[in-house]
């Protein structure tokens, strides 16, 4: 089972107080509490260096963005938060990162009860050839036996939440597969949203959709945080601006080429950094070979 010091903190966000950037002007950026922390973290993979002394802090109820050049590691930062970096053949991870105050590559903590309470969104979605409902169904079934009226209340619920239900309610049984892109990454985080997590990790969960949907997702986003946190990885500067809160820019070495935080500040005051522009400039590179 999930370690109790960590799986009895619901709604007790813990007291520790958001760290403040060292280089940027701070004034606008209001102290919180942490609920994921990052203390140097160093990840390889076989004999690369992917991350190299990476920390940060996330306060709950916000949304924290990760962005930077392709190739600075933020989708291997993201995997690290919930544990499923342990999938990839040859890593190796030192450094904590701590979930309400413990330990998540302690031991004593159930990595499958972990990702329940810090779930993920990925950048393609990841639909099981089942239909709609088993989607939704198919991982917190896994964790908890459901009557048939709980888990109708858990499908209706998650769906809801994830702005999906009026369009499918009629057809929850027809194939996952069949929905649209959109409709389909919305299936997925109805599905994480399913075993209720305190964290949702989300990596570049727009980039493959169109402009129409992409809004609909930023607007999930901006209503989930009001009772989860959110950690987003995303290329497009115009989205962090819209819907994160906080902003960390991981950037790769240029003695070593590991990923590390170039600046972590509040949006505002991230944004307004003349350290960080010549980042935006390679971001927006980026974006147009895309």
């Amino acid at each position: 089972m999930f370690e109790k010091s960590i799986g009895s903190h619901r709604g007790t966000e813990g007291t520790e107080e958001g760290r403040k950037p060292e280089t940027l002007s701070v004034s606008l950026c209001e102290k919180k509490s942490t609920i994921l922390s990052v203390k140097n973290l160093c990840v390889a993979i076989g004999r690369t260096t992917i991350l190299d002394k990476i920390s940060f802090e996330v306060a709950p109820r916000t949304v924290f963005g990760l962005v930077g050049p392709s190739g600075a590691g933020k989708s291997t930062l993201l995997r690290c938060l919930n544990r499923m970096i342990e999938m990839t053949p040859g890593s190796r991870v030192s450094g904590r990162v701590e979930f309400h105050g413990s330990n998540i590559n302690s031991p004593t903590v159930d990595a499958d009860a972990l990702r329940a309470r810090i779930g993920m969104i990925f950048q393609q979605p990841v639909i099981f050839p089942t239909s709609i409902e088993g989607n939704v169904l198919f991982g917190v079934s896994r964790l908890r036996r459901l009557s048939r009226r709980e888990a109708a209340g858990v499908v209706e619920k998650s769906l809801r939440e994830a702005s999906l239900w009026n369009e499918v309610k009629d057809r929850l049984r027809s194939p996952g597969q069949a929905l649209s892109l959109g409709q389909q990454q919305r299936l997925c985080l109805a599905r994480t949203l399913a075993t209720d997590p305190e964290v949702i990790l989300m990596d570049e969960p727009t980039s493959a959709l169109d402009a129409r949907s992409s809004e609909a997702i930023e607007s999930l986003i901006l209503r989930l945080k009001a009772s989860r946190t959110v950690v987003l990885v995303t290329h497009n500067l115009g989205q962090a601006r819209r819907v994160t809160d906080w902003v960390a820019c991981l950037c790769p070495s240029e003695s070593s080429g590991a990923g590390e935080v170039l600046e972590s500040a509040c949006c505002d005051a991230f944004f307004g950094s003349e350290a960080c522009r010549s980042v935006f400039r390679t971001l927006v590179d980026d974006e147009a070979l895309s």
